[in-house]
C-alpha cells in the first residue's frame, strides 16, 4: 500500500478540542451573553433597531472591543494547544506519536484557530437571529465584520504561536508576547521620557513613531467607524439625530495585519522543524536569539530603572525639571546591570552567572554614559532642528491660549517671522533655563512676564510632526533686544 503524507491528524484535532472545551466554552457563554441581552431588552422595552444602528454595533466592537479581547483570548489558546512544548516528557511523547511534525503544527494550530472562532461563531449567530427578529439584518456589514473577527483572530494567534515557538517556557510565553505587542509603545515611552529630561523644547510624552508595531494599540487608534446623521422630527415634535449610513474607515488594516501573520506562521513552522525536544523548560528555544533577549531585557531594564532610579535617589532630593548627565548615567548604569544579570540567570536557569562577565558589565556602563552623553550635548541637534520652509504642510503656532495656523504658500512672510523666533530661543537657551528654574534678577522684577506658553506644531509634507514647547520669562530689555 502506497503511504501518504498527511498535514491534518483528525483524531489530534478532536482531542484538542474536547481536551480544552472548559476554555472555548466559557469564552462562547460570556460572548452570548451580550446578544441575549439585547434580545430581551427588544421584548422587554418594545424598542426597534435599524440596519444602521446594528451596523455601528458590529463595526464598534471590531474597531474597539476586538482587539484588545483578542489579544489576550489567544495567547490562552496557544498556552493550551501548544503546552507540550515546555515538558520534557510530554513533548518526548508526542514526537514518538506516528505523525510528522508538520502534521503536528498545522493540526494545533488548526485546533487553536478553532478554540478562537467557536466562540464569536456562536456569538456571531446569536446577533444575527436578533438582527432577523428586530428587521435589522444587514448582509454586508455583517460580511466585513466577519472577514474582519477572523483576520483579527489569525493574526493574534499567529502571533502567540510564533512566540510559543521561540520560547521553552509556560511562563516567558505570556510575557513575552505581550512585551513583544507593546514594545513599541513602551520604547516610544521611555525615549520620550528621556528626551524631554534632556532637550530644550521638547515636551512630548509619546510621539507614535513606531505605533503600528504595536497592533492593538494601533488598530483601536486607527481603525474609525464613520457616522452620518440627518436631523428629523419625532412623533413628539422634538428633533433628534437619525443615523443614516456607517463605515468602517481603515479596515484594510485588519487585511495587513493578518499577512504579517502568515509571515509570522512561516516562521513558527521553520523554528518547529528545527527546534530540539531538550530545549523544552528553556526561557529563550531559539539559541541565537538567547543574546537579543539578554540585551534586550538589559536595555529595558537599564532605562526604565533607571528613571526610577533617578527618581528616588537624585532627583526626589535636588528638584530640577532637566536631567543631570552623570547621576542619570550611573542610574542607568546600575539598573542595566541588575536587568543583565537577571536575564543570564534566567538564561542559563542558575546563579552563578557572574564569573566572566567583567566585559559585559564595562558594556553596560560605556552605553550608559554614551546614551546620556548623547542626549545632553544633543549630538543629533534634536533642539536646534527648524523644518524648511518646503517640508512643512502647515504650522500650528499657539501662544498664550489662542491658536494659529499658518501655511506655506499663503503665509510664508509670517512664517519666516515664527522661524526666526524660533531660532531666537534656541540660541538664549542658556539665559531661558536659568530665569525659567531660578528666577530673573531683582532689579528686574517690575519689567517681568514669568511663564509664557509657547508651542509650535510643525506638520510635514511626509505626515510627521514636530512640536516643540517653551515656558518663556520675558523682560522688557530682553525682548526689546
Amino acid at each position: 500500500m502506497q503511504s501518504r503524507t498527511s498535514c491534518f491528524n483528525g483524531t489530534l484535532f478532536r482531542k484538542n478540542l474536547s481536551r480544552f472545551w472548559p476554555l472555548w466554552g466559557l469564552a462562547s457563554f460570556v460572548g452570548a451573553l451580550f446578544p441575549l441581552a439585547l434580545f430581551l431588552q427588544l421584548v422587554r422595552e418594545h424598542t426597534q433597531i435599524f440596519p444602521d444602528e446594528m451596523t455601528d454595533v458590529y463595526y464598534s466592537a471590531l474597531s474597539w472591543v476586538l482587539p484588545a479581547l483578542t489579544l489576550c483570548y489567544a495567547v490562552l489558546c496557544a498556552m493550551t494547544v501548544w503546552s507540550y512544548l515546555y515538558h520534557a516528557r510530554s513533548v518526548s511523547l508526542m514526537h514518538t506519536l506516528p505523525i510528522q511534525r508538520r502534521g503536528i503544527f498545522f493540526t494545533n494550530f488548526l485546533s487553536g484557530m478553532a478554540m478562537m472562532l467557536i466562540p464569536y461563531a456562536i456569538t456571531g449567530v446569536l446577533c444575527i437571529l436578533v438582527s432577523l427578529y428586530a428587521h435589522a439584518f444587514d448582509p454586508v456589514s455583517l460580511g466585513i465584520t466577519i472577514l474582519g473577527v477572523v483576520g483579527e483572530s489569525f493574526f493574534y494567534f499567529a502571533s502567540a504561536t510564533f512566540v510559543a515557538f521561540v520560547t521553552g517556557n509556560i511562563f516567558a510565553l505570556p510575557a513575552l508576547y505581550f512585551l513583544l505587542h507593546f514594545l513599541a509603545v513602551l520604547v516610544d515611552f521611555l525615549v520620550s521620557s528621556f528626551a524631554q529630561g534632556f532637550l530644550f523644547g521638547f515636551n512630548s510624552s509619546y510621539t507614535g513613531v513606531a505605533e503600528f508595531l504595536s497592533p492593538t494599540v494601533y488598530l483601536t487608534r486607527h481603525l474609525h467607524v464613520n457616522r452620518e446623521y440627518v436631523e428629523v422630527m419625532g412623533d413628539s415634535g422634538y428633533y433628534y439625530h437619525k443615523l443614516t449610513a456607517v463605515s468602517l474607515e481603515n479596515g484594510w488594516l485588519i487585511a495587513a495585519y493578518a499577512l504579517v501573520g502568515a509571515v509570522l506562521l512561516a516562521l513558527a513552522y521553520g523554528a518547529y522543524r528545527r527546534r530540539h525536544s531538550e530545549s523544552a523548560g528553556d526561557v529563550m528555544a531559539v539559541r541565537w536569539l538567547r543574546p537579543v533577549f539578554r540585551w534586550g531585557i538589559t536595555v529595558l531594564s537599564g532605562t526604565l530603572g533607571g528613571l526610577v532610579l533617578y527618581a528616588l535617589f537624585w532627583r526626589s532630593f535636588q528638584y530640577s525639571p532637566t536631567y543631570e548627565a552623570l547621576p542619570m548615567a550611573v542610574c542607568l548604569a546600575v539598573a542595566g546591570i541588575i536587568g543583565y544579570y537577571a536575564a543570564s540567570m534566567l538564561l542559563a536557569k542558575s546563579l552563578r552567572v557572574f564569573r566572566g562577565s567583567w566585559k559585559s558589565l564595562i558594556a553596560v556602563v560605556v552605553l550608559s554614559a554614551a546614551f546620556c552623553a548623547t542626549l545632553h550635548f544633543d549630538a543629533l541637534g534634536i533642539e536646534s532642528r527648524i523644518p524648511a520652509m518646503d517640508q512643512m504642510k502647515q504650522l500650528e503656532l499657539r501662544v498664550q491660549g489662542n491658536t494659529y495656523t499658518l501655511y506655506p504658500g499663503q503665509d510664508d512672510a509670517i512664517i519666516q517671522q515664527v522661524q526666526d523666533l524660533h531660532r531666537a530661543i534656541v540660541a538664549d537657551e542658556a539665559y531661558i533655563r536659568d530665569t525659567e528654574y531660578d528666577g530673573v534678577l531683582p532689579e528686574e522684577e517690575g519689567n517681568v512676564s514669568y511663564g509664557n506658553p509657547l508651542r509650535l506644531t510643525y506638520t510635514l509634507r511626509s505626515g510627521a510632526t514636530v512640536e516643540r514647547s517653551y515656558s518663556l520669562t520675558i523682560t522688557r530689555d530682553r525682548l526689546a533686544r
